[in-house]
């Protein structure tokens, strides 16, 4: 054999090799499964913040970071020097306008109504004096042994005596007949105002007070003992633990056949340990595109659908932030 044709044939040889290898990988590439795509999710759960109502000063803390509180636990108590003041002033009012209110709805005295009895009488007596006065006065200015002025002068005295007789047996009847209704009704409502104004303080102070309102565990303290908080600013963080849900973003390639009420398995690396899950929420809308089309024709953007699902059972050591797989 030439040389010539042994190097044919290695050619020959090398092509069919190489030809072989590529039918064999386009076979390979339709026939054979391609590798299953994992979807990944996290565990979540609910948070609520307490908050100071007012601006205060952090007295003491009764929790730590980590701590299971619940409904009704004090969890710290804030100072807020302001609103004591404000209490105490508020009582203060509250008490006088009690007080006054009291008086109006309480029987009427005997010495009260004696008392109102001689000053009347005392003004009768003086009116009578008065009037003699002006009836002599008159007599001697008609006869000319006295002046207009002096006769005016009586008549002005025995008018402002009639009148103290009438303002005196007015003040008499009073006494008798204790305080006026509409007297009675307002000293009642100045009284109501007043109390409720000590409430609305009250209610205040009592904001210094924090207290759970619902179970969870202490995931996070901001301030500290001693330093000063701002109204509204959040003294600490309480996850719910006892109500965990996982949320997946998946792509909507994957999405087909999943609906509300499936169960399937999702392994928890942080637990090493696979649990049943169950969907009880997609969202009804597609939110960012995870794939992006690189051609611009023959190919389309792939949007992720929100998928949440909850354990079908307690598991031990859950915690929200965990990932959740699922092949």
């Amino acid at each position: 054999m030439s040389a010539k044709t042994q190097h044919n044939n290695i050619l020959l040889a090398v092509a069919g090799f190489t030809m072989v290898v590529a039918i064999v990988g386009i076979i390979g590439y339709f026939t054979l499964d391609r590798p299953q795509e994992t979807i990944q999710g996290e565990m979540e759960a609910d948070e609520y913040r307490v908050s100071s109502k007012l601006p205060s000063r952090v007295v003491k803390i009764f929790v730590k970071e980590g701590d299971y509180v619940h409904v009704g636990d004090t969890l710290a108590i804030l100072e807020s020097p302001e609103v004591s003041a404000q209490e105490k002033v508020a009582e203060a009012a509250a008490g006088a306008t009690d007080a006054i209110s009291d008086l109006t709805e309480a029987p009427t005295r005997r010495e009260a109504v004696e008392s109102a009895y001689q000053v009347y009488q005392q003004a009768i007596a003086a009116a009578d004096i008065a009037q003699k006065t002006y009836l002599r006065t008159e007599r001697l200015y008609t006869e000319g042994v006295t002046t207009a002025q002096r006769r005016d002068e009586a008549k002005a005295s025995y008018d402002a005596a009639q009148a103290a007789v009438k303002t005196t047996k007015a003040q008499w009847e009073l006494a008798k007949s204790g305080a006026r209704e509409e007297e009675k009704r307002a000293a009642k409502k100045n009284a109501e105002a007043a109390r409720q104004a000590v409430d609305v303080v009250s209610s205040l102070v009592k904001e210094n007070v924090q207290i759970a309102t619902q179970e969870g565990e202490v995931s996070e303290i901001y301030p500290k003992v001693g330093e000063l908080v701002g109204m509204g600013s959040p003294i600490m963080t309480i996850s719910i633990v006892n109500d965990m849900w996982g949320t997946f973003n998946i792509r909507e390639d994957q999405l087909k056949g999943k609906k509300i009420g499936d169960v399937f398995t999702a392994f928890i690396p942080a637990l090493n340990k696979d649990v049943k899950v169950k969907i009880y929420y997609i969202k009804d809308e597609g939110t960012y595109a995870v794939w992006k089309a690189t051609k611009t024709a023959g190919q389309y953007d792939l949007k992720t659908f929100e998928v949440k699902v909850r354990p079908l059972e307690h598991v031990d050591g859950l915690r929200p932030g965990m990932s959740l797989i699922v092949k």
